[in-house]
C-alpha cells in the first residue's frame, strides 16, 4: 500500500537516477579467468525505464563502477546520463541536476547501499530495494517489496507512472501495438 506523502512525493517526480549493483542488479558480480566482468539484468526493470522514457522522463545512473555491460544497458534502454566511476555520487548528482534544471524534489533515486546514503538524503523520492542495507533502508522514503534486480526498478517505475498520471496512457499505447 503506498501511503498519501509517498504518492505526493512521486507526483512531483521529472527523473529517476539509479545505482547499479544490487539496485539494477542482484549484486553479483561475476568474473571470467580474464577479469571480465559479467552482470544480470532483469527485463521488467528494463522495461520500467523505457516506460519513463517514452513519457518524457529523464534517466540516469550514477555507479561507481566502470563496466561496458552497464554502457550496453544504458544505451539498449535508451537512458539519457551515465556517470561512471564515480566515488563522488552527491556531485554526479549536483551536476545532473544542473544539466536538466531539475531540483531535488523533482528526482527519484536509486541505491541499496551505503555510498548511496547521501544521495537518498537529497531527493524528493529516495527508493530502495528490498534488501539493501539497514541504514539505506532506514533513509528510503519507499522501499520496494522486490529485491534489487528483481523486480524493485519496475515497482519503482510504475508507482512514478501512477502517480503522475502516465501509467495507463504508457500502458495502452505498448498493449496497442501488440
Amino acid at each position: 500500500m503506498i501511503n498519501e506523502e509517498i504518492q505526493k512525493a512521486a507526483s512531483n517526480i521529472k527523473a529517476l537516477v539509479t545505482d547499479v549493483d544490487g539496485v539494477l542488479t542482484d549484486g553479483s558480480l561475476t568474473f571470467d579467468e580474464n577479469g571480465v566482468e559479467y552482470k544480470t539484468f532483469n527485463a521488467k526493470d528494463g522495461q520500467g525505464i523505457v516506460m519513463l522514457n517514452k513519457t518524457g522522463f529523464v534517466t540516469a545512473i550514477i555507479t561507481a563502477r566502470e563496466n561496458g555491460t552497464v554502457r550496453h544497458r544504458f544505451k539498449n534502454l535508451g537512458m539519457t546520463k551515465l556517470y561512471e566511476g564515480c566515488k563522488n555520487k552527491i556531485a554526479a548528482l549536483k551536476d545532473f541536476m544542473a544539466e536538466y534544471n531539475l531540483k531535488p524534489e523533482e528526482i527519484a533515486y536509486v541505491g541499496d547501499d551505503l555510498p548511496d546514503i547521501c544521495v537518498l538524503r537529497v531527493v524528493g523520492l529516495p527508493c530502495c530495494p528490498l534488501d539493501a542495507v539497514d541504514e539505506v533502508r532506514a533513509t528510503a522514503k519507499f522501499v520496494s517489496s522486490k529485491n534489487g534486480g528483481k523486480g524493485a526498478i519496475r515497482e519503482i517505475c510504475d508507482l512514478i507512472l501512477k502517480s503522475t498520471g502516465k501509467y495507463d496512457q504508457i500502458v495502452k499505447e505498448i498493449v496497442n501495438k501488440c
